[in-house]
């Protein structure tokens, strides 16, 4: 029964005109069952056994029949194929139940989708998503060293198998360090997250941890430190406490020093704090090169620092009289960024000085005012908070506000009845200093203009 299950969401649901698989014959409501005569299960196996250039294609049809197809296409090129869901398989569910756990700190009544606790592997290879890796089984470890899945992301919070067994409230979680060494042995590139949590997994359990990371390096590629979020609805969860100011400057201490020792040992520092512990402990955020690769930026990393190298490079291309014709604006965002975003506007207006913004930063009343970040304000407290000022003419927000390609905050209030109640047009802006700047001046990319905007961009990132 489950192996029915599975099969029936590999079930063809649309085939895109003019794709390798159209040509081949490959027709809707088909199951595809093979791959070079590979079972495909799931996305994984989908992707890499479609690489390949020349493939047989097994497909069976609702009345049972099988058949083969032959396939020939480009090297990488994608078939051309769409499935009943995008894993091709059902999203697995977390079995932990950690101390720190986000959803189980929602407020009450909102979309079910946010009530869901994932941890997939594949999404992590996929999408970025972060694991555990307290799921997997055998099988599932073998076949991510098989098939090269490369690099994972990996929440660690502690490499203490005792205390992660602890946090993650099962009792399997030591495990996953144990998964972890054997990636390392057989080249599987992890990237890590630590959600550290005051007089948990800080301190000496924070010094273990990263002294353990580190001895499997280079196979450990990153490791983010952030810091514990905390919402008013905690009430029967564990009794977390959120980093002061004293305590969140001992915690980056602590971990630029690792960092420091680690980067004249092997060339890299490893292990950076986010953004937001230098917005705890009041201090200066690092310049750009001590990011170096940036590479844990979507665990806001250094996200402000290249906001601010980007909005200073663009500002300096562009010339006063294409930001004179600015129309009037404001910006809304999180409390915590909102004094960089009043400094880069500030730096628009010394260029041009007809120039007319003004920064709003959002109380977080719907999840408590200890949450800062402006990927978790909603619909609503926008509104709140900004019906009666002065807006200007147009209304700038950060895209992480709203859900991924969607007009949507958290609450379900949408772009168009923050327009409606606000009386005044919404414009979601990518977290790149290029496009805030563009979006100040009211400037509209055509698709081709920001595909040479982006490789300009990155030339001058790279060549500055």
């Amino acid at each position: 029964m489950k192996g029915a299950c599975v099969m029936s969401l590999t079930v063809v649901r649309s085939v895109e005109p003019r794709s390798p698989a159209q040509r081949a014959g490959v027709r809707t409501g088909e199951i595809l069952t093979h791959i070079n005569g590979h079972p495909i299960v799931d996305v994984l196996d989908y992707k890499f056994y479609s690489y390949d250039p020349r493939l047989e294609l097994t497909l069976k049809a609702p009345d049972g029949a099988v058949r083969t197809l032959r396939v020939r296409k480009a090297e990488g090129e994608d078939l051309g194929l769409e499935f009943e869901t995008y894993l091709m398989d059902r999203a697995r569910s977390c079995a932990n139940h950690c101390i720190f756990c986000f959803v189980d700190q929602m407020p009450p009544g909102m979309r079910p989708s946010l009530y869901f606790k994932d941890d997939d592997a594949r999404l992590s290879f996929l999408l970025g998503n972060y694991l555990t890796l307290t799921n997997l089984s055998p099988r599932e470890v073998q076949r991510i060293i098989d098939l090269r899945i490369s690099p994972i992301n990996v929440s660690v919070h502690t490499t203490d198998r005792e205390l992660r067994a602890e946090m993650l409230k099962n009792p399997r979680a030591g495990e996953g360090i144990s998964i972890m060494e054997r990636f390392a042995q057989t080249g599987i590139t992890m990237n890590c997250q630590i959600v550290s949590c005051p007089g948990i997994n800080d301190g000496p359990a924070l010094d273990k941890t990263l002294t353990e990371l580190a001895a499997l390096f280079p196979a450990v590629n990153s490791v983010s430190v952030v810091p514990v979020g905390v919402t008013k609805y905690r009430e029967g969860l564990y009794p977390l406490q959120t980093y002061t100011q004293e305590t969140a400057a001992a915690l980056i201490d602590q971990v630029e020093a690792f960092a420091a020792n680690h980067l004249k040992s092997a060339g890299t520092r490893l292990v950076w704090c986010s953004d937001e512990f230098y917005l705890l402990a009041g201090r200066d955020l690092p310049p750009e090169d001590y990011f170096e690769d940036f590479t844990q930026l979507d665990n806001g990393v250094g996200m402000l620092t290249l906001l601010t190298q980007e909005f200073s490079r663009a500002l300096e291309w562009m010339e006063p009289e294409e930001l004179a014709g600015a129309a009037p604006f404001s910006i809304a965002t999180g409390v915590s960024a909102a004094p960089f975003l009043a400094k880069l506007v500030d730096m628009a207006k010394e260029k041009c000085s007809t120039i007319e913004g003004a920064v709003y930063p959002i109380v977080n009343h719907c999840f408590g005012e200890t949450i800062t970040v402006a990927g978790l304000v909603t619909g609503g407290d926008l509104i709140a908070q900004l019906r009666g000022k002065y807006l200007g003419k147009r209304l700038l927000i950060p895209a992480n506000m709203l859900r991924s390609g969607e007009n949507v905050f958290l609450d379900d209030v949408s772009t168009e009845d923050v327009e409606r109640e606000l009386g005044i047009p919404v414009q979601p802006v990518a977290p790149d200093g290029y496009e805030l700047l563009d979006a100040i001046c009211g400037i509209t990319l055509t698709p081709d203009t920001q595909k040479a905007a982006w490789e300009n961009e990155e030339f001058y990132r790279y060549n500055p």
